[in-house]
């Protein structure tokens, strides 16, 4: 017995989902020239925008979740900053204190160090959870996921059992930069595995 699929619908809304470190750690393996920045200074809105617009979807919503340093910490006050301005924008944003532990480090020049490092707690888990609520309201016909972290998989198998009981169309879309400018010792770019059962759509260098 074959399921007929739901048809496509004409305007295709997009509600698009940002793992800000996730992107920007992309980014820089896939980017020569996002090495040495120490925050993601893209932005999402903008990029958003240049992926529906060659998709053909229409982008109705922006989400960015990320973790915040400590309040000693320089970065802490930048990211303020960043999350009102795109807040300002309308952008929903969602923030987590990173948690800190020491770890070991290894230096450029071939030594380790150890040393305090910041771990992101929870975040994948609200954008998963936002991307199943937002399914469940209709609220969109294409969630696009700007992030590689294959944890969010089951987050993907749940939407499309959403759209099955809904009995609508219904996709999920991971995004994330590629480029030249790295290669594995196999010659293939790093990096270039979307999460499973989403539709891949990758973004060249000096696209946006």
């Amino acid at each position: 017995m074959t399921t007929t699929l739901p048809p496509e619908p004409p305007e295709r809304r997009a509600f698009a989902y940002f793992d800000a470190q996730n992107l920007f750690n992309a980014a820089k393996e896939a980017f020569s020239e996002f090495e040495g920045y120490d925050e993601p200074t893209y932005d999402p809105l903008k990029i958003a925008e240049y992926v529906c617009r060659i998709q053909s979807w229409r982008l109705d919503k922006v989400h960015l979740y990320t973790g915040i340093p400590e309040q000693s910490d320089r970065r802490h006050a930048w990211w303020n900053r960043k999350l009102q301005v795109l807040g300002s924008r309308g952008v929903e944003t969602f923030a987590r204190p990173l948690r800190y532990r020491e770890q070991q480090i290894l230096l450029r020049n071939g030594t380790s160090s150890y040393g305090r490092v910041g771990r992101e707690k929870g975040i994948d888990v609200r954008l998963a959870l936002d991307m199943v609520r937002h399914a469940l309201e209709s609220r969109y016909d294409v969630a696009l996921v700007f992030s590689q972290d294959q944890d969010l998989s089951e987050a993907v198998k749940d939407i499309t059992l959403i759209g099955q009981q809904q009995g609508r169309w219904i996709k999920v879309a991971s995004a994330f930069p590629v480029g030249a400018s790295k290669r594995g010792p196999d010659g293939f770019e790093r990096n270039e595995r979307g999460i499973n059962g989403t539709k891949v759509v990758k973004i060249p260098q000096g696209s946006v």
